[in-house]
């Protein structure tokens, strides 16, 4: 299974917030800027949309993610990629939005992702 660029950014972001207390602090503080500064590339987000991220390394809570909901429901046909994707039988448990801005290397966390 190869990751989609924005999954290695994703991971390169977590990982560098798990060893720097201090982009921790900035990325939490003002998302936005802590990336842009981390990969030197402005963050497009599209218009209306805000950026969030919350410190959950506390092992002591369990936080739990709400996703926007659908409004409606679809019965739909899988396509031949999402059949592949679910014949191996593997369960996909970590959903998140597809990030708006570009990767420019590789991180040793790389977590599953799938968008909804």
């Amino acid at each position: 299974m190869e990751f989609t660029q924005e999954q290695k950014l994703y991971a390169e972001i977590v990982q560098k917030a798990w060893e720097n207390a201090e982009f921790k602090k900035e990325l939490i503080a003002d998302p936005a800027a802590a990336i842009e500064k981390f990969t030197g590339k402005k963050l497009d987000l599209p218009e209306g949309k805000t950026l969030v991220v919350r410190d959950q390394t506390d092992e002591s809570v369990v936080y739990i993610n709400i996703p926007v909901s659908t409004k409606t429901t679809v019965d739909a046909e899988l396509n031949e990629e999402q059949l592949e994707a679910v014949a191996g039988g593997t369960a996909l448990d970590v959903f998140l939005p597809k990030l708006p801005f570009p990767i420019l290397t590789t991180g040793p966390f790389i977590p599953i992702l799938t968008t909804i």
